[in-house]
């Protein structure tokens, strides 16, 4: 065991893909030299060469459409795009061609790749570098997105990634990227894309989240404790396939639900589990569905983010607001 931040974490689980498998190669923008501008890759390049681990060009449609075409010819590639903002230049690629390719094949062909960016606010950070797109993703048919909360499981679950014969849309919370430490297995482990994770049992409400958004979560749900509420906490993982039995099953035992994410609310990954909430759990619902989301704006610069970044304390009024309704 050792004790791992997210970047880490992903870089351990990559470390021991291209160390078992010589079909895994991993590039992207300064991915190689400097280990990415996170540092997810450090040291990669240098154990493992040029050759298996470097730079491209900064051109996004190129390097998703160099990946897929790699992954049709036998590799596992994974590649980053250096933000969140910078994966628009590629969508064209992953909305046309990965997305579409094993369907067109009829089954022929597979896409074993990994697209993996660093998404969200929180960092005072430039336009273009504080978004959160997985409905976007989420919405193509044929693409797989995860988006871990914890060192352990961004670990298991790029493992499961690389893995996967399916093409992956891999968003690292960079919030969290060295602000979460956790003691994670130096062994290889992996963890099943789809499956969502309870994180504390609750009888009164259900709070929903990922990413970022579990730690902002479980802050709020300390302060519904000192109030009397008993929240249960899912963390989805993964946004598509999408965990409708652990939600239903949960939203049924509480009979109330509030999702909590970063990204924009109207069509949303929120707007979807009220959809689900409906459907599995409509008569035990004791409450309207809450969404506690960013607002339908572009993320603001450095000044005025700190009043679009989601606080314990706006999850805690809706919890309060719900629980009493």
């Amino acid at each position: 065991m050792s004790v791992m931040t997210i970047v880490k974490a992903i870089n351990n689980a990559l470390d021991i893909k291209l160390n078992e498998d010589s079909s895994v190669v991993v590039y992207g923008e300064d991915v190689g030299v400097e280990g990415g501008v996170f540092r997810v890759t450090e040291g990669l390049q240098k154990k493992y060469g040029v050759e298996r681990v470097f730079d491209s060009p900064l051109a996004e449609s190129g390097i998703v459409g160099t990946a897929l075409g790699m992954a049709l010819s036998g590799l596992r590639p994974v590649v980053e795009l250096q933000f969140d903002g910078f994966t628009y230049p590629a969508f064209n690629q992953i909305a046309s061609n990965v997305s579409r390719m094993q369907n067109r094949s009829r089954g022929k062909y597979t896409v074993p790749m990994v697209i993996r960016f660093p998404y969200g606010g929180g960092v005072n950070a430039l336009e273009h570098h504080s978004d959160s797109p997985e409905a976007l993703f989420a919405h193509l048919p044929g693409l797989k997105v995860v988006v871990p909360s914890s060192p352990h499981d961004a670990k298991g679950l790029m493992i499961s990634a690389i893995e996967s014969e399916d093409p992956i849309i891999f968003m690292e919370p960079k919030r969290i990227y060295r602000a979460v430490k956790q003691e994670v297995s130096d062994e290889k482990f992996s963890i099943p894309l789809g499956k969502a994770k309870v994180v504390q049992e609750g009888t009164d409400v259900t709070l929903i989240a990922f990413g970022a958004m579990i730690r902002e979560s479980q802050k709020a749900i300390e302060m519904a404790k000192d109030a009397g509420i008993s929240v249960e906490l899912i963390d989805l993982r993964s946004i598509y396939p999408i965990d409708r039995q652990t939600v239903g099953d949960s939203i049924r035992k509480t009979g109330r639900v509030i999702i909590v994410a970063e990204a924009h609310e109207s069509f949303s990954v929120g707007s979807e589990l009220i959809g689900i909430a409906n459907e599995e759990a409509f008569l035990y619902l004791e409450a309207p569905p809450r969404r506690v989301m960013g607002y339908d704006t572009v993320v603001p610069l450095a000044q005025g983010e700190k009043y679009y970044i989601i606080s314990p304390e706006r999850i805690f009024y809706e919890i309060e607001k719900t629980v009493n309704f």
